[in-house]
């Protein structure tokens, strides 16, 4: 079942809501071991793959949640800005609600994995010449203005539906981990979860809250500045924004939870992005490796025996260009087809 059915008591839904889902939801907790080696003293580091959804990131939670609500509201179209995942995901859904999709995204800077899904799925793609910030200000614009319904995270029914992934961690592990480290590109997410443990602990389901740790890109990081990014940079395009919606809402989860925010180079996100896929056979987008690079560099202040979940939000064939521009895997080309060159290029 998807994840409205899954949770239905803990969504605002009714037996009138039409639910338009692809059974995104039921992710899998994979332990990280060689993560946790490099922390040593007892913790245990989990990932939280929530690139196994049906458009293959975690953004599949909340839209389900956003498009059923607009069709329950006679809804025939929806809109979004998006770095790529939000596109593909407000696409999908759109399509499978029979609806219109239209996105707008910053020309040039979505990986083309998620270009060819939002097409594919048959939204209207308008690529404008601005950034991510601009092309949000432009939808919130047109969705006051005309017929047609936004789906970002300032939409409420998408952080509603992402709180879903807190209430399966929990489900997994038997309560909340100690730490929760999860990238922030607009910040919803991170609210989103700490909305899914603050309701579990309230009906009892869980003991204790975990500390949030969100993580930026060192090149697009207004919450750790505190003041919007005007240029953003960064290789991880899911969260090259400069001026998160969701702001406020994150800097009280960082309050209410006594966690942090800090900034992750480049480099450091790549490292991170090698060892997931090198050593623990997880292939994550690079703005999904922000959690575990915050986690590493943070290590020595993790408390011992502590339970850590990173939330890695996006499938790493999103954007199959930086894995080829970053592998460190021997790729041999052009070689003559027989036995004996293939057994010695094979060290035989």
């Amino acid at each position: 079942m998807g994840l409205i059915e899954a949770y239905r008591p803990w969504l605002p839904v009714s037996d009138k809501t039409p639910v338009i889902s692809l059974m995104e939801g039921n992710t899998p907790l994979v332990p990280a071991p060689a993560v946790a080696a490099r922390i040593g003293r007892g913790v245990r580091v989990y990932l939280k793959v929530d690139g196994l959804n049906p458009t293959g990131s975690f953004k599949d939670r909340g839209m389900t949640m956003a498009v059923s609500k607009a069709r329950e509201a006679g809804s025939e179209a929806v809109i979004c800005a998006s770095t790529g995942n939000t596109s593909a995901a407000a696409a999908a859904y759109a399509c499978r609600g029979g609806m219109r999709a239209f996105v707008l995204i910053p020309d040039g800077y979505v990986a083309l994995g998620k270009l060819a899904q939002a097409l594919l799925y048959g939204a209207e793609v308008l690529a404008i010449k601005a950034n991510f910030d601009r092309a949000l200000a432009i939808v919130r614009e047109v969705a006051e203005t005309y017929p047609v319904t936004l789906v970002n995270s300032l939409n409420p029914y998408r952080l509603e539906g992402q709180k879903t992934a807190a209430f399966e961690v929990v489900d997994v592990l038997g309560d909340a981990p100690d730490w929760l480290c999860i990238p922030m590109g607009n910040a919803g997410n991170i609210s989103a979860y700490w909305m899914g443990f603050q309701a579990y602990k309230a009906m009892g389901r869980a003991r204790r809250l975990p500390t949030m740790k969100g993580f930026q890109a060192s090149g697009s990081a207004p919450l750790v500045l505190g003041h919007t990014v005007e240029q953003p940079d960064t290789i991880a395009t899911a969260i090259r924004i400069g001026n998160p919606a969701n702001r406020e809402k994150a800097v009280r989860v960082r309050k209410e939870s006594g966690g942090s925010f800090d900034a992750v180079s480049d480099k450091e996100i790549i490292e991170a992005y090698r060892i997931l896929g090198g050593e623990e056979g997880v292939f994550c987008e690079p703005a999904s490796a922000a959690s575990v690079a915050g986690l590493l560099k943070h290590r020595e202040q993790v408390p011992s025996g502590a339970t850590v979940v990173c939330v890695l939000t996006g499938n790493g064939l999103k954007d199959p260009s930086s894995a080829i521009d970053h592998s460190q895997a021997a790729f041999h080309q052009d070689l003559d087809a027989d036995l004996a060159t293939v057994a010695r290029t094979m060290g035989f």
